[in-house]
């Protein structure tokens, strides 16, 4: 078992979320807090990059709707970047891959996933590349 990990760090589009370790019943409430911490805005993008994502079980699954719904509660949109090739494949089964918006990597969400927002991107206070350890 790998301790999950969360590292923000803001983007022009809004916060990306690296996600490492193991994203299961005991770790998924850290994600539930860190995307709650964000204070996310109207028309920003939230991307939640997993290439480091090494385990994700329903509760992990369940985390990643909460963090949906979250977003798309203040109206902002969010993407899955990086989604390892089991968590993809969870994803396409239960029809979550229709839900989320799915891109390769986290440069690429931020590029084209915000490209296609109806608002401009709001720009975050910090400025865009500051990382900051979440967990």
């Amino acid at each position: 078992m790998s301790p999950l990990t969360i590292t923000a760090r803001d983007a022009a589009a809004g916060p990306v979320l690296e996600i490492t370790g193991d994203l299961d019943h005991e770790s998924a409430p850290l994600l539930r807090r860190a995307v709650e911490d964000l204070g996310l805005g109207t028309g920003q993008l939230l991307v939640l990059d997993l290439a480091g994502l090494e385990f994700c079980d329903s509760s992990g699954i369940t985390a990643l709707l909460a963090a949906r719904n979250l977003a798309t509660g203040v109206d902002a949109g969010i993407a899955l970047a990086a989604v390892p090739a089991n968590t993809a494949r969870i994803l396409r089964i239960v029809g979550l891959d229709r839900v989320f918006t799915l891109c390769p990597d986290a440069a690429t969400a931020t590029a084209t996933v915000a490209g296609t927002a109806t608002d401009p991107p709001a720009q975050r206070g910090s400025g865009p590349g500051a990382d900051r350890a979440v967990s």
